[in-house]
């Protein structure tokens, strides 16, 4: 028998979800969102809110609701080498690949890079980057309740400046929206969807889904049902409260573009409104709050991978494998907050369509008796095209034209996939083969079907 829970254990678990999914990196994408969408904000902020915030609870109602141990043993369901691929990936995705290179800089693009000229960036970055990962690294290697309890005063207070930052720009906008650049012009809505990619949250939702459910099964919560009933109830705070901040701070974009132009980066659209509606003051307070919670996250996220890939490989200890992540991320850091989120595109572009369809299957799986060629197949098939989406997006980033052998597939891929030129052709080939593969397991004898788990 399930407990009942209080509105403040709901409390508690939802800001716990939302602690889960916010972090200081994700502020910049919607800034960099409503500078380029421009009049088009309204429906790419739609898009990025479905990529960025809704998939994120997608992803732990789908563990919750496999009753899986965690993505490895979810993703085994495929078969156990996928399982540890996948999820070796998305570790050094939402790791020294990406994301934690990525909390690094932009603590030096919206802290540090305002106050130094650019002739000394690059110097300014090394010297940055090199204290906040001898720092992380320290603090992974001796991990203390600091941290946690840093991190817990950290995140009331970048909210509520950044809810007193947002007021200010609902009540006195820097100025009118501009026009919209790129694919914004054309197709905000999807343009917006796969912006939300570069939040990470939905591959990180998978990974760290664990943590929300435990939450709950010590709270006396312990049936499926019940588990994701109180992950759906509690996640409402946290949607609400991360759609309000994504929105807010993308019309603060979207209204800056005739004051201070086009960045490159989101980072500095923050800085530069902190400055216009409280001066220097404001903007030294911005910095200091997102540099520190930048590092809690950084830490976070170290610590995490190190014990994933001390679990898979326990002759390597976990000191070993946090050093050589912690440097790993100190050197991607300096090719610069731009150059991060340009070279995570192909690897999103790949990545995200498996991850979605992972959430499906996990919730389509009792229609199909869990049968394993079901995954297989509808993974496969899966995989044939977002490939092709990131090795295509890889071209893009490199300025150049896709390579000789990939032609004749692309041309095959736009000329029968729906979507496919807007990044979507996955999509119905990954759903038309989990229906034709579900219903003949359904209607095949269940006990020939069913795998293990």
């Amino acid at each position: 028998m399930d407990s009942k829970l209080s509105f403040s254990s709901y409390l508690a678990l939802g800001t716990t979800l939302f602690a889960l999914f916010f972090g200081a990196g994700n502020l910049i994408f919607p800034a960099e969102l409503g500078q380029d969408a421009g009049v088009n904000l309204w429906p790419a902020v739609i898009g990025f809110a479905i990529t960025g915030v809704g998939l994120p609870l997608l992803g732990v109602l789908a563990i919750g609701y496999s009753s899986s141990r965690d993505l490895q043993d979810l993703s085994s369901r495929v078969h156990p080498v996928y399982g540890i691929l996948f999820t070796s990936l998305l570790y050094l995705t939402i790791g020294p690949f990406f994301a934690a290179p990525r909390t690094g800089a932009v603590a030096y693009d919206i802290g540090f890079a305002p106050f130094i000229g650019e002739e000394h960036a690059r110097l300014g970055l090394f010297l940055f980057s090199l204290v906040f990962f001898g720092v992380t690294l320290w603090l992974s290697l001796n991990p203390a309740k600091l941290v946690e309890r840093v991190g817990k005063v950290l995140a009331p207070a970048l909210i509520i400046l950044l809810l007193v930052l947002l007021t200010m720009a609902a009540i006195n906008p820097i100025g009118g929206f501009g026009e919209p650049q790129g694919d914004y012009a054309s197709n905000p809505f999807v343009t917006g969807f796969k912006e939300g990619y570069n939040t990470m949250d939905a591959l990180a939702s998978l990974v760290f889904a664990i943590i929300i459910i435990d939450a709950v099964r010590r709270m006396g919560v312990t049936s499926t049902r019940g588990i994701l009933a109180a992950t759906a109830k509690s996640g409402l705070f946290a949607i609400i409260l991360l759609g309000v901040i994504y929105t807010g701070i993308a019309y603060l974009g979207a209204t800056s573009t005739g004051e201070f132009g086009l960045f490159d980066t989101g980072g500095a659209v923050l800085s530069n409104g902190a400055s216009y509606y409280f001066g220097k003051t404001g903007m030294l307070l911005l910095a200091a709050l997102i540099t520190l919670a930048c590092l809690t996250t950084s830490i976070g996220l170290m610590t995490a991978v190190g014990e994933y890939f001390n679990r898979l490989i326990p002759k390597i200890s976990y000191k070993v494998f946090v050093t050589f992540f912690t440097t790993l991320s100190f050197v991607i850091a300096n090719f610069g907050l731009a150059n991060i989120i340009k070279y995570s595109i192909p690897v999103l572009m790949f990545l995200y369509p498996l991850a979605i369809v992972i959430m499906i299957l996990a919730f389509a799986s009792p229609l199909f008796h869990h049968a394993r060629y079901v995954y297989v197949s509808t993974i496969a098939v899966t995989f044939l095209i977002s490939i092709f989406d990131g090795l295509s997006a890889l071209c893009v980033q490199l300025d150049m034209e896709p390579f000789a052998w990939m032609k004749p597939i692309l041309n095959f891929y736009k000329s029968i996939l729906p979507l496919y030129s807007d990044g979507l052709g996955w999509l119905v080939p990954a759903l038309t083969v989990l229906v034709i593969t579900g219903v003949i397991a359904r209607v095949s004898a269940p006990s020939a079907q069913t795998t293990s788990n």
